[in-house]
């Protein structure tokens, strides 16, 4: 028989010697270990033949430990009690590390951050870490991940958060200056272009096809960042496309506002991923935030 580092036995025969011994029964150690008697002692009958000694006595009503089988149940319980204990210590560890939540820098300050405030009072003993990115979420060394792509094409533990549309926005002052009836009239304004090396944002042009539109367009200021384009179009330069549902508290504040009444959808959903193995903290946020998400 191949040995292990230890030189020990299976596992599962010193398992189940181990329930046996300590309820002096192989039917209540069958019972624990969701087996038949018969498998536990087929397991212990190995063990004694491996070792070459009997370890029970015995008898009609049951079994009884021999000198030598207490001194394997001694040194098995001391050694199952400190590997439960380090194995507590690490869950315990695990549940109150605090969750790791990743996402862009635009949709944390834009979505998840006036969330997480409202999770806070609902569970304020629930440490929760951001680690944003302005590209893609840094997701490697986070429990739970948003994430804007095609949620079908992702084989991880993913809930759908939202879909979106994309809208014309500009401050109400630029509006006002600039009402618009037509997607021509909208097609020359000065528009603020907004590119990501991903190609993870809508651009103007593709939009513009969404809506029917394929003619010339304004043009006027090129960033990599949601964040400053969004600011740019509060600040009067122009206009920029922005996800309704994530710029909602702008538009219910007003520092922008739709410039006509025209959308496309996004092609992608708002999505959150839970690593493997993520902790029932992590789970925990995961499920708020989906129930959030439904509520708006």
């Amino acid at each position: 028989m191949a040995r292990t580092y230890y030189d020990l036995p299976p596992l599962s025969a010193l398992d189940a010697f181990e329930a046996a011994a300590r309820h002096r029964s192989f039917k209540r150690a069958a019972g624990e270990l969701n087996v038949t008697p018969a498998a536990v002692s087929h397991q212990i009958k190995g063990l004694e033949t491996e070792l070459g000694l009997v370890l029970f006595e015995r008898h009609r009503r049951g079994v009884e430990l021999n000198p030598e089988g207490a001194m394997l149940y001694a040194a098995l319980e001391r050694g199952f009690s400190q590997i439960g204990e380090a194995i507590a210590a690490l869950r315990h560890q695990a549940e109150h590390r605090g969750v790791r939540i990743a996402s862009t820098t635009a949709l944390s300050y834009l979505w998840l951050t006036p969330r997480l405030a409202r999770f806070w009072r609902e569970f304020p003993n629930v440490r929760v870490t951001q680690e944003l990115s302005d590209v893609e979420p840094e997701g490697a060394r986070a429990d739970l991940e948003i994430r804007y792509g095609h949620m079908s094409e992702d084989a991880g533990d993913c809930r759908l958060l939202f879909r979106d549309v994309m809208v014309p926005l500009a401050s109400p002052a630029f509006a006002a200056e600039h009402p618009v009836t037509s997607v021509e009239e909208l097609a020359k304004l000065p528009l603020i272009h907004l590119h990501s090396p991903e190609d993870v944002y809508t651009t103007w042009p593709v939009w513009f096809r969404e809506v029917g539109y394929e003619g010339p367009l304004g043009d006027l200021l090129h960033l990599n960042n949601y964040i400053i384009a969004l600011q740019a179009a509060q600040d009067g330069i122009g206009v920029v496309l922005g996800w309704r549902e994530e710029t909602r508290p702008m538009l219910e504040s007003g520092a922008l506002v739709p410039l006509m009444d025209l959308e496309a959808p996004a092609p992608r959903e708002f999505y959150i991923r839970a690593a493997t193995g993520a902790s029932k903290q992590a789970l925990l946020l995961r499920d708020w935030l989906v129930r959030a998400a439904e509520g708006a």
